[in-house]
């Protein structure tokens, strides 16, 4: 089982599973995660919450960057958000890859579209592979 797979099985009783995240697929270029988005994912004006869609990139692009570097040892260190178009509720799509690599910090990008292929928002983050104890 590699790194990503690993962190998949793992995902049952954390965030992933409480969000609803749904692994898609992975290759050696990009992770693709799926949400179902309901109205619990939503804010008070109707539209998915802006922090759900944010946890939706990270997750999505700390899959990339654990996949890029073969363990589940990835940590944000910095992540910047641009919300283009409001979401709604349905299937939203996160595509993530990782753009960037330097020793042992990565530069990922996410994008997630709706179910008639609008972009919602992008982001990029940097991700420090860390050594556990």
């Amino acid at each position: 089982m590699n790194a990503l797979e690993e962190m998949i099985a793992r995902g049952e009783n954390t965030f992933w599973a409480y969000l609803g995240c749904e692994f898609v697929s992975a290759d050696e270029e990009k992770v693709v995660i799926a949400l179902d988005a309901k109205e619990h994912h939503t804010n008070s004006m109707g539209i998915i919450h802006g922090g759900v869609l944010t946890s939706l990139m990270d997750q999505a692009m700390g899959m990339a960057a654990t996949a890029a570097a073969e363990q589940d040892s990835c940590v944000t260190t910095n992540i910047n958000v641009h919300f283009m178009s409001a979401m709604t509720t349905g299937k939203l799509i996160v595509t993530a890859k990782v753009i960037h690599r330097a020793g042992r910090s990565m530069t990922t990008e996410a994008r997630i579209h709706n179910g008639e292929g609008t972009l919602g928002c992008l982001a990029t983050a940097t991700f420090r592979i860390v050594n556990r104890k």
